[in-house]
């Protein structure tokens, strides 16, 4: 689960971690007053106008504004509350600015990157940190990645103070500030571990002019399978910022997200899911979701899949690829012929069914009257529903 910048500042706050702070407006309403009362609060020079949405690049999108003066703060805001903000992670559709926060301005002399997630191929977390923080990361990362180091440690231990210090050392910190970086990264290691965060990230962290360290910006992610602990983090999920599909797939327990092609694929099981979406771009295709029925699907199951697939008008053709050791095929054949008679599908199916009752789904599908195609293999499966599309 993603929140907002706010919101994972606010929890910052909490473990002392210290931040760029400020106030939310989401009417246009409050806006000149929310203005005076971060000038009021916050005495600096100017204040940021920040767009609250859940992507990466606001400020490449122009969704984040230095405004020196009221004036502009108040113009700023109004012009990035209700906006569409395109960013690199938004896509080209953008998405619908709902919130905004106006913070204290704050003089910069030094930018860093700080995160810290899980290296699942260790089993151990990792700390990533680097001294070319800022807008441009995934360039150093892409062309100057020794500027960036990474630093595991053991799930079962605390941060080590030396580990603490040797990642002050590699933001090349001295004196007040490096035992101020100390106390930062153990708040936050301390943070990521008690809310089962999946990653913590800072972007900027930055050295003020006045010599003080600070969370200028805040991404926090929660693993979605711990918040039943966390009612208090469970209540920030902010269903604004998720596409209509995704959440009508997770009140029927599917496993769903929207990509950006046009070959729906139905799948049960995440590794064939991902083999499928493999397949479809080798032979040509771009698969338009991922979506895995799990391995217990009704034919109800695979009725509502085909409904969320079926909502994305991008979607020219349909691979349903299962393979049927748990769920049964002939229960996905049912959902499938129910769907299509349901939906009056015009668009069409492509289906390979291998497993646990193969022959009686095949039986299904070819005397339901649907029109559907079916396929022997996975290879020829993955093909033919290229070969439809195009």
């Amino acid at each position: 689960m993603k929140i907002h910048e706010y919101q994972a500042k606010k929890l910052f706050k909490e473990y002392e971690i210290p931040i760029q702070d400020g106030y939310i407006v989401e009417r246009e309403a409050d806006i000149e007053d929310t203005v005076d009362r971060v000038s009021r609060d916050f005495p600096s020079n100017g204040m940021v106008v920040k767009a609250q949405v859940h992507a990466g690049g606001r400020g490449k999108g122009g969704g984040v504004k230095f405004s020196p003066s009221r004036e502009a703060a108040i113009a700023n805001a109004r012009k990035i509350l209700g906006m569409t903000l395109i960013t690199p992670q938004t896509g080209a559709e953008g998405r619908l600015v709902k919130k905004i926060m106006i913070t204290e301005g704050i003089d910069i002399e030094r930018e860093f990157y700080v995160a810290l997630t899980m290296e699942r191929s260790l089993g151990k977390h990792v700390w990533v940190v680097s001294q070319a923080g800022g807008m441009d990361i995934e360039e150093v990362a892409r062309k100057t990645p020794e500027k960036i180091l990474k630093l595991h440690v053991a799930p079962a231990t605390a941060l080590r103070g030396y580990q603490a210090r040797q990642l002050a050392y590699a933001l090349g910190l001295s004196g007040p500030l490096f035992k101020d970086a100390i106390k930062l990264f153990k708040a936050l290691y301390r943070f990521y571990l008690a809310t089962d965060a999946s990653i913590v990230e800072i972007n900027p962290l930055v050295v003020t002019k006045d010599n003080r360290l600070l969370a200028l910006d805040a991404k926090v992610n929660f693993d979605d399978n711990a918040l039943f602990k966390y009612p208090h983090l469970k209540e920030l999920h902010d269903e604004n910022e998720e596409d209509p599909s995704e959440l009508e797939a997770q009140k029927h327990h599917l496993n769903f997200i929207k990509l950006t092609g046009n070959v729906g694929c139905m799948v049960n099981g995440a590794g064939l899911a991902m083999a499928t979406m493999d397949l479809i771009k080798l032979k040509g295709g771009n698969p338009a979701n991922f979506l895995d029925v799990g391995g217990t699907a009704s034919a109800e199951t695979v009725k509502n899949a085909f409904k969320i697939i079926t909502s994305d008008p991008n979607v020219k053709a349909i691979l349903i690829n299962i393979f049927g050791g748990i769920v049964r095929c002939d229960r996905v054949a049912n959902g499938v012929v129910a769907a299509a008679k349901e939906l009056e599908l015009t668009i069409p199916v492509v289906v390979r069914l291998v497993g646990t009752n193969a022959d009686i789904a095949k039986k299904i599908i070819d005397e339901s009257g649907v029109k559907v195609t079916s396929a022997e293999t996975f290879e020829v499966a993955a093909q033919k529903v290229v070969d439809l599309v195009q």
